[in-house]
């Protein structure tokens, strides 16, 4: 028998909680009025003899009340009556006032501080989180299984986005932006044609980008690819210009004339890019997160014009944008990954010079993150693609060609497990982890799966950005989006937090010892097993991802912390190491931590990065060179992690100096007060357990870096 709950989802029948409930009951009244053992199996049988194969939770209700007043327990018929009444006020009690005045009065420090991007304070970005509290608490008390939606506020799982789930969006995407460029689109209801010109290419992209950000919460990728056609045909159309007013010109002068006025309008081009991103506030209250895709494939007839675009991205990235006191920062976005190939890998490669710049930039402002095409080429039958938006990987699908196809594709939604909460309720028991291990994955199925149904039958008028001009598909109006839910066209992610804390848990060593290791990709494993067979039965494309939120590491520790109290090394910490990362406090330096996460990262193809902190490295690029080639050989996709110098005078966060007097120095300020400078630069580059001060740099291996 299954019941009929009152979402409209099914559950098995279970006994089990009648049982509960009338003892609920029993335990308010005096023992004269309490429902014997023999009254409540009676109860039980009567239920189950109606013999239906669906009933409704409010008929089995109905009959309990029926027969406890039956047997004359009409005051414990009224405790049942009560506490029926009592759920069902708390199922539709508004949680949000508080949450919502909280906001108002700048006090609700978890919402405030889950998204470093938006500006909490702000009219326009309180508007997009009040929206969220409602959405929030609508999707618990409602769209949610009351199982999905206690197992999210227990710690057992996160669903994510749940600020948005009410809404028919999903999460992020790879924009088909060659698709939309070569053959145009449609914003606002006006046709934007396919541009014919670099700049004008430029600025149509960001204008596709800021409409992608408004219709979706997750971040979105754009392949810089594209441009280098816009390129060629602004230089062809300069070189038309010159001739035509200038007959008498030689080949020469022509040539300087078009290099000059192209570079002028690369210059423009990539600076639309940058300023637009960084200006533009959409509907949710930040910059657009986007990523831009910087990979010189040697098979594109654009690569030169793709090589100029990309040297100018790194100079402008390089350079930063003023902030208000006019200072040069580095940007949120757009985030940028380079990808490392064999023409490109310093290696001697015809395109070295690109990557020199991209460990240049690395080295002042971070970015770059480093994708390894011969890594990912391995993992991905042989395709290199962007992430969407920063840390995601979609799974390959082909056309009805045969041909791979990833532009134009997007995640459905994530949520998250965790994994060290199975080791702290099963005691540490290993053989009741791993039953209670599946039971949890279940749920995470169950999860996902509400997401995936919450998008069927959405037609293409919510987005039409999306699904009809190009971004995504180009279907009917009124068309639904259903054929991109399935046959792995479009993702779906489990992620998961705490892999070094549930290793630490089960086996008291941390899984970079043999030990911890063999248990630790057990775990990981057994995940990968499930969303392959979960892909398996439905057709939908399940990716294991190791997810980049952060704000969920310190959510669950704390969350587990109140159930479970101080665990050394576990919960004590404030935080859950995130995904399978090895934890910061490890003695490990820099190539021995990229070679032991990449065994994780092949197995978490659905999303994962790796990453190491160094210090300020604008004196040491040897050094981060030497990183950068190891990345290409060893890991699929890294990036490199840093608390930059600061200035509190001027807001200064470059490279703070040291001058003649050997003394801390702001470059822009002159400020010499240390107590108002974050200094995190050390001279030597050293990337292994720890940062050595000032001293000289007298050696560097390839594969130990150390004074």
């Amino acid at each position: 028998m299954q019941v009929v709950k009152r979402d409209g989802t099914f559950a098995e029948y279970d006994r089990a909680k009648i049982v509960a409930a009338i003892h609920k009951a029993n335990d308010e009244v005096d023992e004269c009025e309490r429902a014997s053992d023999a009254e409540i199996k009676d109860i039980l049988n009567y239920v189950s003899r109606k013999g239906r194969k669906r009933i409704l939770v409010e008929d089995i209700q109905d009959i309990i009340e029926e027969k406890l007043m039956s047997y004359g327990h009409y005051e414990l018929a009224k405790k049942y009556i009560i506490y029926r009444f009592t759920r069902a006020l708390v199922r539709k009690a508004n949680t949000t006032d508080e949450a919502i005045l909280s906001l108002i009065r700048n006090a609700n420090k978890d919402v405030m501080e889950e998204n470093s991007n938006k500006n909490a304070l702000a009219a326009s970005t309180q508007r997009d989180l009040i929206a969220g509290e409602v959405s929030k608490d609508l999707t618990k008390r409602l769209l949610l299984p009351e199982k999905i939606a206690k197992a999210h506020e227990d710690g057992i799982l996160h669903f994510h986005d749940a600020d948005y789930f009410i809404q028919p969006i999903f999460n992020c995407c790879l924009i088909n932006i060659g698709d939309m460029l070569d053959n145009g689109t449609v914003m606002n209801g006006k046709l934007i044609e396919s541009p014919k010109s670099f700049q004008v290419a430029c600025t149509i992209t960001t204008q596709i980008i800021a409409a992608v950000a408004c219709s979706q919460y997750g971040g979105q990728s754009v392949d810089i690819r594209h441009l280098g056609k816009y390129l060629r045909k602004s230089k062809h159309k300069f070189e038309r210009h010159y001739r035509e007013i200038f007959p008498l010109a030689t080949n020469e002068e022509i040539i300087a004339m078009v290099d000059d006025r192209l570079e002028d309008e690369l210059k423009a081009g990539v600076q639309t890019i940058q300023y637009q991103i960084n200006t533009l506030m959409t509907t949710n209250g930040q910059s657009p997160f986007v990523t831009l895709f910087l990979y010189l494939d040697k098979n594109d007839e654009y690569i030169e014009e793709n090589a100029q675009i990309i040297m100018e991205i790194l100079r402008q990235r390089y350079e930063g944008i003023k902030n208000e006191k006019g200072v040069y920062i580095t940007p949120a976005f757009p985030k940028l990954v380079y990808v490392l190939d064999e023409h490109n890998a310093l290696k001697g490669g015809k395109y070295d010079y690109v990557t020199e710049l991209a460990v240049k930039c690395s080295s002042k402002r971070l970015y770059p993150d480093y994708i390894s095409a011969k890594k990912m080429r391995e993992n991905y039958e042989g395709n290199v693609f962007s992430p969407m938006g920063c840390r995601s990987f979609l799974s390959t699908w082909k056309d009805k060609d045969g041909n791979f196809k990833f532009e134009g594709r997007f995640n459905q939604g994530v949520v998250s497990i965790n994994l060290p909460q199975i080791a702290l309720a099963c005691d540490c028991d290993e053989d009741k982890f791993w039953k209670l291990f599946d039971e949890r994955l279940q749920l995470c199925y169950e999860a996902l799966m509400c997401r995936h149904n919450a998008l069927r039958g959405i037609k293409s008028d919510v987005s039409p950005i999306h699904w009809q001009y190009g971004a995504i598909a180009r279907l009917e109006k009124g068309e639904t989006i259903d054929k991109l839910l399935e046959g792995g066209y479009s993702t779906i992610s489990l992620g998961y937090i705490g892999v070094y804390e549930v290793t630490k848990l089960m086996t008291g060593e941390s899984q970079t010892t043999p030990k911890g290791e063999e248990f630790a990709l057990k775990v990981m494993n057994k995940m990968r097993e499930a969303t392959d067979r979960w892909k398996a039965q439905t057709g939908i494309a399940f990716g294991l991802y190791g997810t980049p939120a952060e704000s969920l590491c310190y959510r669950f520790a704390r969350v587990d912390k109140e159930k479970y109290g101080t665990v050394p090394d576990v919960t004590d910490k404030g935080y859950y190491t995130n995904s399978y990362h090895v934890d910061v406090r490890e003695k490990i330096d820099a190539f021995s931590k990229f070679t032991f996460e990449s065994k994780f990262q092949v197995i978490s193809s659905g999303g994962c990065i790796s990453y190491v902190e160094i210090p300020n490295m604008t004196h040491n690029l040897e050094a981060m060179r030497e990183v950068v080639k190891y990345i290409y050989e060893n890991i699929q996709y890294a990036e490199f992690n840093t608390k930059s110098d600061y200035c509190h005078v001027c807001g200064y966060d470059g490279e703070i100096v040291i001058n003649d007097n050997n003394e801390w120095e702001c470059p822009n300020c002159h400020n010499k007060d240390q107590k108002k400078m974050n200094v995190t630069r050390r001279t030597c580059g050293y990337l292994g357990e720890n940062f050595w001060n000032l001293g000289k740099t007298k050696e560097i291996k390839s594969r130990v870096l150390h004074l």
